[in-house]
């Protein structure tokens, strides 16, 4: 595939075991992910290590400070040749539009996008976090000030791929966590679709962890992904 739509997480708690998995697929097959545990063990490195091997990273580390701190952690970020970043949207419109400035005066511009809510959330938990209920709403409600910060998509569940995609349009990136087959684990996703229903729904990328990660053989889990989800 020339543009793959699964980006596996490499949750990994080492870089020799993201290296091994790595070695059995392919940059035609998947993107990667690089997240907060994996990259507080092996750091810059194993990013740099994963982009000479063609693979297009995900550094998914939900930046969420104060404006110029971010901004600076976008432009390291950008210099290590990821192909996409993240910021927590619940940082203000302000660092967000500090993120973008910095990737734009980037030599390698990396896309950037915002975390809406966590796929970890239910309605419930949402008061806890000084949020009204109302998951979509609160989803929309964050998803728009992303795109008014200039931001290229945002990060959200499945469950709200299409309500997004309705209101922000075509271009407006959305990338899913959540994703699991019929009969999957949960583990501790709380608002899941299966891949295709996703991609149906509005999402233009999935993130995948354990059922291709922890699979006997995840080149053939992802060509079965890709299979059913080219067709849609």
């Amino acid at each position: 595939m020339a543009d793959p739509r699964v980006i596996v997480a490499l949750d990994f708690t080492d870089a020799d075991t993201a290296k091994a998995f790595v070695k059995r697929v392919t940059p035609s097959r998947c993107r990667l992910k690089v997240g907060m545990e994996l990259f507080t063990a092996a750091g810059p490195g194993l990013v740099e290590h994963l982009a000479a091997r063609n693979f297009d990273v995900f550094l998914d580390l939900k930046y969420h400070d104060i404006p110029t701190t971010v901004a600076h952690a976008c432009s390291q970020a950008a210099e290590l040749g990821v192909w996409m970043l993240n910021v927590h949207v619940l940082g203000g419109k302000r660092m967000l539009v500090a993120a973008r400035e910095a990737i734009e005066r980037s030599k390698h511009r990396p896309l950037l996008v915002g975390v809406t809510l966590l796929t970890s959330h239910n309605d419930d938990e949402l008061p806890e976090i000084g949020l009204a209920r109302g998951t979509e709403r609160q989803v929309e409600r964050l998803a728009g000030i992303a795109q008014d910060a200039g931001l290229n998509g945002v990060v959200c569940s499945p469950l709200e791929a299409a309500l997004l995609r309705r209101r922000f349009g075509k271009e407006f990136v959305l990338v899913t966590p959540g994703i699991r087959q019929a009969g999957d684990a949960m583990d501790d996703q709380r608002r899941t679709r299966t891949p295709v229903d996703a991609v149906t729904e509005g999402a233009d990328y999935l993130v995948i962890g354990r059922p291709v990660t922890r699979a006997p053989d995840p080149a053939a889990v992802l060509d079965a992904i890709n299979r059913e989800i080219l067709i849609r």
